[in-house]
Parts: structure tokens; C-alpha cells; sequence
């Protein structure tokens, strides 16, 4: 560890500098396309009395895919310039970015008893080095601001105050579909109340839409959720998951019952990890595990949809730090940098046009395979030690066992 303020502030420095070269210097900028989506949308509905599932961005065939309550939310956008829509959307994602830091990384820098503004410093600049973060803010997307909206919950729920949760995850399940999986999960770990507090946030925020919204609505729900179509090609080298690792073997067959089946085998795997971790208490890994499997089961995942797979790299981290065993302790610290490193190079984009064969399954879906063995291996919390009394107070009986 650096030891004085000085050599610390310049090795963050120095950090910076080479991921806001490396950033600026790689292809693949994104130009604020999704965020130019919300935006042409909101403003063609509110002010020209367009549809908004009709609206598409002039000379493409993208439009807006989301839920209605996104575009209600995303009103405010008609009263800004478009640069200034930018610079909200980059600060809102800088200030999501703070608080996963916050609750994900903070509690290791207080275990190892490292400075906690430098590692802060250094974690910043790793997340902002990540394809799936980069693409996040370069496309001016919402997953980031949904990721920190759940991971809220898990704050509240750990901390004291889950008399609130829930209240997270409905409206991210409310914005985009896929977050409703985090009630499923508050169901399968006993924390009905904030369940029912999601369900509640979730389709209160739904109802709202439809009240102001009826007819994209109404249209949304009965047409356009089913339309896969909208958002492009399931076999597109982006789409990093099971869907489109199985339409990638047969881009003209995308066989959905083989689909259905790995869904069920993976949600499954996720189910029993999930509950292992309710009975450890472990409330992160139970988060963690559940965006692992929402990545893997949506029909479309695309690269920047993976900010999910943050919280569980960082959970391995701190795993690979506490483990007192050295021989575990390299592996966990080694395959979460060699994940991190994959995670960072954008290298299923070598397979863009030609992804057939055993390298265009392996490699060009390179971000699905890692988002599965996270699944299966993250490592949980050890459960709470369990106090036995016998008669006399000095006969005490700690049992611990390792999840």
C-alpha cells in the first residue's frame, strides 16, 4: 500500500490519466444514442402529440423499448437543451457510481484498514476502465441508476432501515422490466415485507403511467412488450446472454425451447444459491447473485447492461482478502482480475461479423461465461455464529459454518 497522502494522490492521479487515455483513445464511442432515444421520444410525445412507441431516432429503426412510467420519468428532459440533458445524465450516473463505491467498497477498505479516499480514487477509475460502465456512459444509459436503485434496498436492509426497502426496486422494476426480478428474490429470502413494498412501489408507479399514458400504455403491455424486435437482432455479438449464446449457434433458428430449458436450469442454480445465502444472512451476495441471473435470463443483455456483474466482482475481491487460506486466496483474487481484465478488453467484438465455430462460441460470448461461473462460484458470507447456553454462563458452544 502507498504510504503518505502525496505518493497517494499521485498514483491516483496517474491512474486517471492512463483510463481517461485509455477511454479516449479506443474505438467504439457511442455518441449519447440511448439517452438521444429518451429524449427524442419524451420531447416528440409532450410536445408534437406523437406516440411514444411510434417514435423512432431519424434515419435509424431504434425507438423507445421501455415501460411507460420511463417516459413519464423522464418528462423533465422537455424543459433542457440537449447538452444540458447530457451533462444530467453524466452526473446522475457520476453520483449512482459514488454510492455503489460507498456500499460495495467501503466495507473492504475498513476491513483491511486501507485509506479510504485513496481507495475510493482507485476503484473509480477501475469501474470507469469497465466495457459495460464505459458503454453505460457513452450511450448515455439508465443501468447504472437502476443498478445503485436496488442496490439501496440491500443498503436499507443491512443498515437498520428495512422498514424502506422495497421502495428501490419497484420503481427500477417499473422503469425497465428487468429489476422484477429482485422481488422474486425478496420472496425467496424471507424478506416478505419489502417484497410487498416493491410490488406496491412497482405497480403504483405502473398504474400512474397508465393514468397518464393510457394509450402507450395499453399498447405497451398488450404489443410491444413481446416485440423483441424493437431492439435489435437476438444474435448480435452485444446480446451476452443465454438467448443470444443459443441464437448465435443458428442465427436462423433461434430455438426458444433449448432457451426455456437453460432459463429453468439457471434460474434453478440461482434459486438454490440465493436461499443458501438468506440462511447465511448474506444480503449482498443474495443481490449479487440475483443480477448475475437477470443478466443471464433476459432475452437481450447487452454489453452495457452488465454494470449487474459489478457488485459480485467486488464480493470476490473482498472474499479473496479475508480468505486466510493463501492457496484460495490466489484464486479468487487472481480469476476476479482475469474476469475484470476480460470485462475491460471488449473482446467479443473480435467475433462482430464472424461468430461461428469453437472460438465464436467460447470468445464471442466470452462475457456470458464469466457472468455464469460468477453464478455458480461467488463466494457467500460465512452465517452469523450461533450461541448455545448450557446451565453454567462459561459453557458456551460457537458453531460456525462456512456457505
Amino acid at each position: 500500500m502507498v504510504k503518505t497522502p502525496r505518493a497517494r494522490l499521485l498514483c491516483v492521479l496517474a491512474l486517471a490519466t492512463a483510463v481517461g487515455l485509455f477511454i479516449a483513445l479506443i474505438p467504439g464511442h457511442r455518441g449519447w444514442f440511448d439517452v438521444l432515444v429518451y429524449y427524442g421520444t419524451v420531447n416528440d410525445w409532450v410536445h408534437e402529440g406523437g406516440v411514444i412507441y411510434d417514435y423512432l431516432v431519424p434515419g435509424t429503426h431504434y425507438g423507445f423499448t421501455y415501460p411507460p412510467f420511463a417516459a413519464v420519468a423522464m418528462v423533465p428532459m422537455t424543459l433542457l437543451g440537449w447538452h444540458t440533458v447530457i451533462a444530467v445524465n453524466v452526473a446522475l450516473t457520476a453520483v449512482a457510481c459514488a454510492l455503489l463505491l460507498y456500499w460495495l467498497v467501503d466495507p473492504i477498505a475498513r476491513e483491511q484498514r486501507w485509506p479510504r479516499l485513496f481507495t475510493f480514487g482507485i476503484a473509480a477509475c477501475l469501474l470507469a476502465a469497465l466495457q459495460p460502465a464505459r458503454d453505460t456512459v457513452s450511450f448515455g444509459q439508465v443501468n447504472l441508476l437502476l443498478v445503485a436503485l436496488v442496490l439501496a434496498d440491500a443498503w436499507l436492509l443491512t443498515s437498520g432501515r428495512g422498514r424502506w426497502a422495497g421502495i428501490g426496486i419497484g420503481l427500477a422494476a417499473a422503469i425497465k422490466l428487468t429489476p422484477a426480478i429482485f422481488i422474486v428474490y425478496l420472496v425467496l429470502s424471507g424478506r416478505r415485507r419489502a417484497a410487498v413494498v416493491a410490488t406496491a412501489t412497482a405497480g403504483a408507479a405502473t398504474l400512474l403511467a397508465a393514468l397518464i399514458a393510457p394509450g402507450p400504455s395499453w399498447r405497451f403491455w398488450t404489443e410491444t412488450l413481446g416485440d423483441t424486435g424493437r431492439v435489435g437482432d437476438l444474435f448480435y455479438i452485444s446480446n451476452q446472454s443465454l438467448r443470444g449464446v443459443i441464437a448465435r449457434l443458428d442465427p436462423d433458428n433461434p430455438h426458444p425451447v433449448l432457451w426455456l430449458l437453460t432459463v429453468a436450469a439457471v434460474l434453478a442454480v440461482w434459486a438454490w444459491r440465493v436461499r443458501r445465502a438468506a440462511r447465511a444472512g448474506d444480503v449482498w451476495g443474495g443481490f449479487a447473485l440475483t443480477g448475475l441471473a437477470a443478466c443471464l435470463v433476459s432475452p437481450v443483455t447487452w454489453v452495457h447492461h452488465l454494470v449487474w456483474v459489478v457488485p459480485a466482482l467486488v464480493l470476490v475481491i473482498g472474499a479473496g482478502l479475508r480468505e486466510p487460506d493463501p492457496s484460495r486466496r490466489r484464486r479468487l483474487l487472481w480469476s476476479a482480475g482475469a474476469a475484470y481484465v476480460i470485462l475491460c478488453s471488449s473482446v467479443v467484438w473480435l467475433w462482430w461479423y464472424d461468430f461461428s465455430g469453437p472460438g465464436g462460441l467460447l470468445g464471442g460470448s466470452a462475457y456470458v461465461w464469466i457472468t455464469l461461473g460468477l453464478l455458480v462460484f461467488l463466494p457467500l458470507r460465512a452465517p452469523t455464529p450461533t450461541v448455545h447456553r448450557a446451565a453454567a454462563p462459561e459453557s458456551i458452544t460457537v458453531l460456525a459454518a462456512r456457505s
